[in-house]
């Protein structure tokens, strides 16, 4: 089986499972942090395994396409191999950084002509082309060609989005039936639930997807811009429908009390910039509430970055000196403090599912949420 459900919430759709791939299993739920261009920015694959304790990582179709591009991915053998990293990768398909790109870039019935945002040098990804790119790749999860649409966003555009994003998915299944994988191990191709905000949208989306018959599913096109409660009400409906056998992934998604109520409707897999992201900007997540290290009421706090923190820099140094480190521009302060919001989210996740697996779940995320809602 390549995922099977150990427990389930008795007040929740939250599951705690296990997704084994050929580069190891993955326990769920989970949140896979982002490796961009083929490295998860600030971090060394040593501290995302032994520190953050991360157990599959993302790589971007876009961006690993256009440097180091496909040909050298496939020299070394892989993105695995070409990072040093024996644990599971998931690579999307491009079409989220196409999505980005509107105002360089025309889709057509065929697929998506683009700009480069490096060098303005043209290209086209078609559903072929993402396949054909994502097996170079080598991701042990990766993921079928779609349209992520804006919000807002109206139904006509939405409905016409839809009807591209499941022909490309037939276009997907089929290119992946007739070209085995190149490296010797198992890839399994997820397709993505579409439809904007509009929930009729959705069903019929995520009734499509779930007639493939693929290995996980995803959605895509929330955490673009909508209110929470619009992402969470999409989400609800969505995974009354995906098949409860198989993995479920919620693209882009999120905030600390996003995950935490995404694991609550059924959700297994999310990924986010945002640990990283917001961690060069100087903003912690911890279990206490969001930090601003940069504020000056830090100056002379010599307390640990996270008193409830898993990480070896959450002991090892203060708020006071990561404080002192942004206000120098060191480096060495955004590395600390990406691998602290890093490791605060495995550990979110870990726990969740610890909740789960004892019957608790629901009561410890509604009186847990507050806290990391705080601003501290």
């Amino acid at each position: 089986m390549f995922f099977t459900i150990s427990e389930t919430d008795k007040s929740s759709k939250a599951r705690a499972g296990i997704l084994k791939t050929d580069h190891g299993d993955i326990q769920t739920p989970i949140f896979m942090p982002v490796g961009t261009v083929g490295t998860v920015k600030s971090v060394h694959q040593r501290e995302l395994k032994d520190d953050i304790k991360a157990q599959i990582i993302l790589g971007n179709t876009y961006h690993l396409y256009l440097r180091p591009g496909t040909e050298i991915l496939h020299k070394a053998g892989g993105l695995h191999k070409f990072i040093n990293w024996d644990s599971p990768i998931l690579t999307d398909s491009g079409g989220y950084q196409v999505f980005s790109l509107s105002q360089t870039r025309k889709i057509q019935e065929d697929g998506v002509k683009f700009k480069s945002h490096i060098d303005g040098s043209y290209h086209f990804f078609s559903p072929e082309k993402s396949m054909e790119i994502q097996r170079y790749i080598g991701g042990d999860i990766f993921m079928a060609f779609d349209e992520c649409t804006p919000y807002p966003c109206d139904y006509s555009y939405a409905k016409n989005s839809l009807e591209i994003t499941h022909k490309w998915l037939k276009r997907c299944v089929k290119w992946c039936d007739e070209n085995p994988e190149l490296y010797g191990y198992k890839q399994h191709l997820f397709p993505i639930v579409q439809g904007s905000t509009y929930g009729d949208l959705r069903k019929q989306s995520a009734e499509f997807i779930s007639s493939i018959n693929a290995d996980g599913n995803a959605i895509g096109g929330l955490s673009v811009g909508e209110p929470e409660e619009e992402m969470y009400r999409i989400t609800d409906i969505v995974t009354d429908i995906l098949p409860k056998n198989k993995p479920r992934y919620l693209m882009g998604v999120g905030t600390p009390w996003n995950i935490l109520e995404s694991i609550s409707l059924g959700i297994d897999m999310m990924d986010c910039v945002m640990p990283t992201r917001n961690a060069r900007n100087g903003m912690l997540f911890t279990w206490n509430g969001v930090i601003n290290i940069k504020n000056k009421k830090w100056q002379d706090d010599f307390s640990p970055l996270d008193e409830d923190g898993t990480a070896f820099v959450d002991k090892e140094y203060s708020k006071a000196y990561l404080r002192h480190l942004f206000a120098a521009n060191e480096f060495l302060g955004k590395q600390i403090a990406s691998i602290h919001n890093l490791a605060f989210y495995l550990d979110l996740v870990t726990v969740a599912r610890k909740h789960i697996l004892e019957g608790d779940f629901n009561s410890w995320k509604n009186s847990t949420i507050p806290k990391l809602r705080t601003r501290l």
